[in-house]
């Protein structure tokens, strides 16, 4: 049977510094089937960051008439002023290149794009091996505060405790491991 991609989509979520990123693109490499899915985001670019690759920059109100319209799979005002949220458009540009969006989302944003698509989503887990792990990542990384890193890993705790709302929980205790089991599962969903 030829692989047909309508409709299906691949979540992959985890708290931060879980190895969400590192196991998308990897999968995204092997995988010529699958197509990022780019987020919108209300926030300014960062550093070489580009507008319609990494994510889609709108205005504050440009967004806010997009959720008026109801453009969005989901979205989400992280902080106050800031919006991230999945375009509905974005699925469809995929789905019409004969790919299947592959969708690198936070816990809420993957609980909701799941309610929508009950029956066509695969939702990966990724999963530090432990809290204290988790924070000794994000430490290593230099980029957080004393105040920031004790929010994302309280933040952390929170996301885990969800972690059974999704299909598949990959446990990120050894990268390549890792890897090669998200591999497998999305084949599978994939009947590659």
């Amino acid at each position: 049977m030829a692989f047909d991609p309508q409709n299906k989509i691949i979540i992959i979520t985890a708290p931060s510094g879980a190895g969400k990123t590192s196991i998308t693109h990897y999968l995204l490499e092997k995988y010529p089937q699958l197509a990022f899915s780019i987020s919108a985001a209300t926030r300014q670019a960062r550093g070489n960051e580009k507008d319609g690759v990494d994510y889609y920059f709108l205005s504050a109100e440009s967004f806010q008439e997009k959720i008026q319209h109801q453009q969005f799979v989901e979205w989400e005002m992280v902080y106050e002023g800031k919006y991230y949220g999945t375009l509905k458009s974005e699925l469809e540009r995929i789905w019409n290149n004969h790919q299947v969006p592959v969708l690198d989302i936070d816990v809420k944003g993957a609980i909701h794009v799941q309610q929508q698509y009950p029956d066509s989503t695969l939702s990966l887990f990724i999963e530090p091996p432990s809290v204290d792990e988790l924070k000794k990542r994000l430490q290593s990384r230099g980029t957080e505060t004393e105040e920031s890193l004790a929010a994302r890993v309280n933040k952390a705790s929170y996301e885990i405790s969800f972690k059974h709302h999704f299909h598949r929980i990959v446990i990120n205790d050894h990268l390549p491991r890792a890897r090669e089991e998200a591999a497998r599962i999305i084949e599978d969903f994939l009947e590659l």
